[in-house]
């Protein structure tokens, strides 16, 4: 594992049931442009990497979750004056959004890294109401997954990270 994954779990290590980051045994990651396109960009890296991994059959609940992470954060917790450009970012240090994805023996952890140091908010009302358009995304992140929290980022990196964990059989 380089670098990046074992930076990345620095912010996560407090929040999560206790992992070992030495165990992880696969790590992923890609960078997302500030488009809405990039949520099915986050699905294709999703499915890639889960099958390279041999765990396709978690794609639909993993996915699901993914694609709420990411839209949150693209909605939330980019700046209002963010580029919105229909052409990808020249550089992948350039993406505001990174979607980063940890398989341990038994546990998977997606995590999403914006530049917001905002928390993210759940809205309760969300649950009685599903035909709202927006409001259900960490309401479904918490139906999915095993488990959600976030954490700011420490050190050079601004903002934060939003994780989903999935138990593993």
């Amino acid at each position: 594992m380089g670098t990046n994954g074992s930076t990345m779990l620095e912010p996560l290590r407090q929040g999560l049931p206790p992992l070992d980051p030495s165990a992880v045994s696969s790590a992923a990651s890609c960078a997302l442009p500030a488009r809405y396109e990039a949520v099915g960009s986050a699905r294709q890296f999703t499915r890639k990497t889960l099958v390279s991994w041999e765990m396709d059959e978690r794609f639909d609940d993993i996915a699901l979750v993914v694609s709420e992470l990411v839209t949150n954060a693209l909605r939330h917790a980019l700046p209002a004056d963010t580029p919105r450009a229909a052409c990808p970012v020249a550089g992948a240090e350039d993406a505001p959004v990174r979607l980063h994805m940890m398989r341990w023996t038994s546990r998977l952890v997606c995590a999403v890294r914006d530049p917001s140091d905002e928390s993210p908010v759940a809205r309760e009302e969300a649950e009685d109401d599903f035909s709202a358009e927006s409001g259900r995304g960490l309401f479904l992140v918490d139906s999915f997954s095993d488990g959600w929290g976030w954490h700011p980022l420490a050190g050079a990196l601004n903002g934060k990270v939003v994780w989903a964990l999935f138990q593993l059989a």
